[in-house]
């Protein structure tokens, strides 16, 4: 089974040239100012390109797709995408899970405060997920930001990674921070941050084909 991994197109999805694939996934800040029409506009894109399944979480971008969560979810079902909000699917003997949720920092969407309120989402992760979906990273791994100071900042979730090694998936899959986009194998497990555009907001990466299967044996491509 082939994954085909972006990230991070607000809005300019158009732009990302796909490679074939059996599952597209799309892991958040779908659109660039979170709009109905621009979320309606995604969909229907994302559900013509010519994957057997196509699969996406929210991003903090993506204001519409928390306001409107059930008219939302009617534009991914009529596109046929399977949008992912701390819910799961199976595929092919693999089980994937995804989630818009990251940690607060100003007033985006999708934002809980640390401690309980962001864990009652970690904890929904199954024990049996193989493929997890993220928008945000886990704490320290892929989440660092260059702040006005010349200092880089840690930003993913401390508790996110807390759940990851209790369920060991395969593979998380995660973007939201565009300058720390790459791959960590740790925690016997690769960290993937797919995140498609640069820190200047502009269509850079190519996306990030995996292959994977059943038995949970798999290497990026």
């Amino acid at each position: 089974m082939k994954l085909v991994c972006i990230s991070d197109t607000h809005g300019d999805h158009e732009q990302v040239v796909l490679p074939a694939g059996d599952v597209l996934i799309h892991a958040g800040d779908l659109t660039g100012h979170g709009t109905c029409l621009e979320t309606q506009a995604f969909m229907e894109w994302f559900g013509r390109q010519d994957f057997s399944h196509k699969l996406c979480v929210a991003g903090n971008h993506d204001t519409f797709m928390e306001s409107d969560p059930a008219l939302a979810a009617e534009f991914a079902r009529d596109n046929g995408v399977c949008l992912l909000n701390d819910s799961g699917c199976r595929i092919g003997g693999l089980n994937f899970w995804g989630s818009p949720i990251t940690p607060r920092f100003l007033d985006w969407s999708f934002m809980r405060d640390p401690g309980k309120p962001i864990e009652a989402h970690w904890n929904l992760i199954p024990k049996d997920t193989d493929v997890l979906i993220t928008h945000g990273p886990p704490h320290g791994i892929l989440d660092q930001v260059l702040r006005e100071d010349e200092q880089y900042e840690h930003t993913g979730c401390p508790s996110l990674l807390e759940r990851i090694r209790e369920v060991s998936p395969l593979v998380h899959l995660f973007g939201h921070i565009h300058e720390a986009r790459g791959r960590v194998d740790t925690d016997n497990l690769s960290y993937i941050n797919v995140a498609t555009m640069n820190k200047g907001y502009c269509i850079e990466h190519e996306p990030v084909s995996i292959e994977l299967s059943a038995n949970k044996s798999g290497e990026p491509v």
